[in-house]
């Protein structure tokens, strides 16, 4: 098997930028053709390659990527999730990674983040809680300590 098939696999066939599926069968010139990003941006990180859109990886270049919240959530001062996923894995802990106007729309936020993180960071176990104060809804990511 070759590195992008076992890349691939690991990665569920989906692009680690865009979180979006990654046609194998598709030219490895074509933008949305697959390839494999070795994330050397990125020296700490403990998965040395992933699996990323031909786009993607050429968009991002030679600099840390910034995962994009989905436009359909509502969430106010969103964190940097790169950062966010960064300092869980070596801490560990909760972290507050943004606010919400209502209940729901913090329920659907913490749902997303905790499907996202599954993919973005294998491995490590998060939970997400809504957490209501101050007339908003904090969202709030927790792992245990690695």
């Amino acid at each position: 098997m070759s590195l992008l098939d076992d890349v691939a696999e690991r990665d569920g066939r989906r692009c680690w930028v865009c979180d979006e599926p990654v046609d194998l069968d598709k030219s490895v010139n074509d933008p949305q053709g697959p390839s494999v990003d070795s994330r050397t941006a990125d020296r700490k990180a403990k998965i040395a390659e992933r699996l990323a859109h031909r786009a993607c990886n050429s968009r991002k270049g030679a600099v840390k990527v910034a995962i994009a919240w989905p436009e359909r959530l509502y969430v106010v001062e969103p964190a940097p999730l790169l950062a966010v996923a960064a300092r869980l894995e070596r801490k560990g802990g909760r972290e507050i990674v943004g606010r919400c106007p209502t209940a729901r729309d913090a329920r659907e936020a913490a749902d997303w983040l905790v499907d996202r993180f599954s993919r973005l960071v294998p491995g490590l176990p998060v939970t997400a809680d809504v957490e209501a104060g101050g007339g908003q809804f904090l969202v709030v990511l927790t792992t245990g300590r690695r």
